[in-house]
């Protein structure tokens, strides 16, 4: 994969750039927001490893303007920053997956590794339920015939409840098969991945498409 890296202290930066390359990843490597942003918008990039204390703008304004951009590349933040609110703001504005410093770079391969496999999936057809379109080839999303901007993560989690519609699916299970690896199951990460998802799927006024069931899970509406 093509892997930027947006990282200004040197010394880390060299060490995830090694770690990457030695599994045989192309990567590159930005020390300020403004660089990053440049290389990010570079094509055939797979994936983005992005530090929030960045020198010149904060990380997450470069999180923001990456996602604006339209690009669907995944986006790992790597950050000291491990305050709840931090972690649910670069979620709130388009990240995957977010790690804190101090880390081991076996998890943070294992965690790009479940990005790569996802991006890099063949994907063939359509799902379309309830005027909600998702093309799997191209990675876009509409419902009514309005575009709908998603993360690469909630485009997999949209796509795994709509394969599913009907059937009751647990964190546990959502966990695992749109997250991929062993994560808390006391995590809320699902919950609010599917808060997200209703905010820009559903229509004001209208039953969510997405149906809590409560001590169970969720569970897209069947028969729309």
């Amino acid at each position: 994969m093509r892997i930027v890296v947006i990282e200004d202290d040197e010394r880390i930066a060299s060490f995830v750039a090694r770690g990457l390359a030695a599994q045989g990843h192309q990567v590159m490597t930005a020390a300020s927001g403004l660089d990053g942003i440049e290389v990010a918008s570079e094509p055939d990039v797979d994936l983005v490893i992005l530090d929030l204390g960045l020198p010149d703008i904060d990380g997450t304004d470069v999180l923001s303007h990456l996602r604006r951009s339209g690009g669907f590349p995944p986006i790992l933040v790597l950050t000291a920053r491990d305050a709840i609110a931090d972690k649910v703001g670069v979620l709130d504005r388009g990240a995957d997956d977010y790690m804190t410093k101090p880390f081991a770079l076996d998890e943070l391969l294992a965690r790009v590794r479940v990005l790569g496999r996802r991006s890099d999936q063949p994907a063939a057809g359509r799902i379309e339920r309830a005027g909600l379109v998702l093309d799997l080839a191209a990675r876009r999303a509409s419902r009514d015939g309005r575009v709908i901007d998603l993360s690469a993560r909630e485009f997999a989690l949209l796509a795994y409840l709509m394969r599913n519609a009907g059937q009751v699916l647990s964190r546990v299970q959502i966990l695992a098969a749109v997250w991929e690896y062993d994560f808390d199951p006391q995590s809320n990460v699902v919950d609010v991945y599917i808060r997200y998802l209703r905010n820009k799927v559903d229509t004001p006024g209208e039953p969510s498409l997405i149906e809590t069931v409560r001590g169970s899970g969720y569970r897209f509406r069947e028969g729309l």
